[in-house]
């Protein structure tokens, strides 16, 4: 053994014994379980090592994740560790036939996951839609040295709960039907910590506490409210990224968001309180009892305190946390930029008619044949090419480090949370699309004056970054960052069911760069060939531009959507 081995080695031992670095060994035997999650409704689902909830994952910064995934179910299944950045293994971002084919049925895969941030994340499955039918759960990456101080912390975890299984639902929803119209809204339940949300537990304060509460939400297609009224939230933290503090009343959580705030408890136990999460979507009428539902728990000073019930004021007179007012903590002025990328989300109803949605040209379909990643490995100078990735890949590339500004603009009446694997954005401008750009379902009557009053709001000095962003309806939002994280990410909506139909672009980061640092696990590549799928070449696993067997685009039934009326 080399000296500068045995030096490395000791340093490493010296790590481990003082805690500084350690491997996290999780299990997740993957297969059906029959439960009944809202209350209501038995129904077979997805967990892990026979059981839902999927309990959460605690792991310090520096630490190494071992998730080793055994798939007992029927179909192939993959996971994604949310947010986190992949930095040199791209490989094992989870994202099914972007990154990897799927873990075939009896095999298993371990992903290897370092810890190189912190804050609070969650892994779920990213194949078949198997995260609406339970396969997540929170991940939560402690600080060695926190920024900020507190006492004690809290986890909530908030999910929505469907009475129907995920693969027939999204099946319907990519039917045809007469209308061109998606099938009717299904009201989903929701659960709070993995249970029914009627059933919450209490929370407890000592008098002058400081408490870390963190949030997620971990629904398929709903946000989530949260607060405790008679006391402000001091947002620190968004999708694993420290803030300068930010009072607010209250956290809206867009589906794949996460937040921490602290809450500073009162001097007195003369009271107790309610926290309230609400579970809603502004996409789906509005119907008392259903749409918003609303769950409360308690919040302890003295067992023997009565509640103190504090009416809260209609939403729209709270402060919610906001992204563009937020400030990173080790941030950085709003970086220059080498290229603009617009992306506009569109309905797209096709000929057969089928409702789907695009982010770019056509909707995003993923590969059938070949990984996208495994096509940017492998297809040497002609990996800088979109072509070779197919159209429906909606695939974007990026040079290494060049700076990128994404505008992206949201044209229609529902709200989109979009995610985007690997890195986090610069958040730095958001505001109102040209109303003449404004799509509107055909037969509509909408016009300019029917329209929410949208101000422009800017944070160039010091942006805060998230992986995940809300795009509220006929709003943009201006994104930045670098090319520093060479792999093939997927940029996508977080209602599952707009992700499905379509709604999505790949981000293939600097492929040179990627052909000449990092090497396909030999494991994947296996899973791959074992499935009767490929592991190099273009889209189709053929060299070149040759897409020989590639589907053809579904073709758009004109006339769909008409614009805006400006009178």
């Amino acid at each position: 053994m080399s000296s500068i081995v045995a030096l490395i080695t000791v340093l490493l031992l010296s790590l481990a014994q003082l805690g500084l670095a350690r491997y996290v060994r999780v299990e997740w035997d993957v297969g059906y379980v029959q439960v009944n999650r809202d209350g209501y409704v038995n129904r077979r689902a997805i967990g892990a090592n026979g059981a839902l909830p999927i309990p959460p994952i605690y792991m310090y910064h520096g630490d190494t994740l071992l998730l080793t995934v055994r798939n007992s179910l029927d179909m192939a299944t993959s996971v994604h560790a949310h947010g986190l950045y992949q930095n040199g293994t791209a490989y094992m971002d989870g994202a099914g036939m972007v990154t990897q084919c799927g873990i075939p049925p009896g095999e298993t895969f371990t992903y290897e996951i370092y810890a190189e941030q912190v804050g609070t994340y969650w892994i779920h499955g990213h194949y078949h839609s198997q995260n609406a039918d339970g396969l997540r759960a929170p991940l939560v990456i402690q600080e060695r040295h926190p920024a900020y101080k507190y006492d004690e912390e809290m986890l909530f975890y908030l999910e929505d709960w469907y009475p129907t299984e995920a693969v027939p639902k999204m099946k319907e929803v990519l039917a045809p039907s007469e209308s061109g119209l998606p099938p009717p809204p299904t009201f989903p339940y929701g659960l709070i910590n993995g249970y029914n949300g009627n059933d919450t537990k209490p929370i407890r304060f000592r008098p002058g506490g400081r408490y870390r509460i963190r949030v997620i939400n971990m629904a398929t297609t709903e946000w989530w409210k949260f607060t405790i009224p008679g006391h402000k939230l001091e947002v620190i933290e968004a999708d694993g990224v420290m803030s300068y503090p930010h009072v607010v009343d209250g956290l809206d959580i867009a589906p794949g968001q996460r937040y921490s705030a602290i809450v500073t408890a009162h001097d007195s136990v003369e009271f107790n309180y309610m926290y309230n999460c609400t579970l809603y979507a502004d996409f789906v009428p509005w119907i008392p009892g259903m749409n918003p539902r609303h769950y409360m728990g308690l919040v302890e000073y003295h067992p023997d305190a009565p509640i103190k019930h504090i009416a809260t004021p209609d939403d729209g007179l709270l402060k919610w946390a906001n992204d563009i007012e937020m400030r990173a903590l080790d941030g950085a002025p709003a970086m220059p930029v080498d290229r603009q990328i617009e992306l506009t989300t569109r309905g797209y109803v096709t000929t057969d008619k089928r409702n789907l949605r695009e982010l770019g040209i056509v909707p995003y379909a993923e590969p059938q044949k070949v990984p996208t990643l495994f096509t940017a490995m492998t297809m040497g100078e002609l990996a800088m090419d979109p072509r070779v990735y197919g159209p429906q890949t909606q695939a974007i590339v990026i040079p290494h480090n060049q700076r990128v500004e994404i505008l992206l603009k949201n044209v229609q009446s529902l709200p989109h949370p979009m995610h985007q694997h690997s890195v986090p954005l610069q958040i730095v401008e958001r505001g109102p699309v040209d109303p003449s750009e404004i799509e509107i379902a055909k037969g509509i009557n909408v016009s300019a004056s029917d329209l929410p009053r949208i101000t422009r709001r800017t944070n160039y000095h010091n942006p805060m970054l998230r992986d995940t962003f809300n795009v509220p309806p006929f709003e943009y939002v201006k994104l930045r960052f670098q090319g520093t994280v060479p792999g093939c990410f997927v940029h996508h909506c977080h209602v599952q069911t707009h992700f499905v139909a379509g709604l999505a672009a790949t981000f293939v980061v600097a492929p040179e760069v990627l052909q000449r640092t990092q090497r396909i696990p030999e494991e994947l590549i296996g899973m791959c060939r074992r499935q009767g799928l490929k592991a190099e070449g273009n889209v189709m696993g053929n060299w070149g531009y040759d897409l020989e067997g590639l589907p053809p685009v579904p073709t758009q039934q004109p006339g769909s959507f008409q614009t805006l009326s400006l009178n």
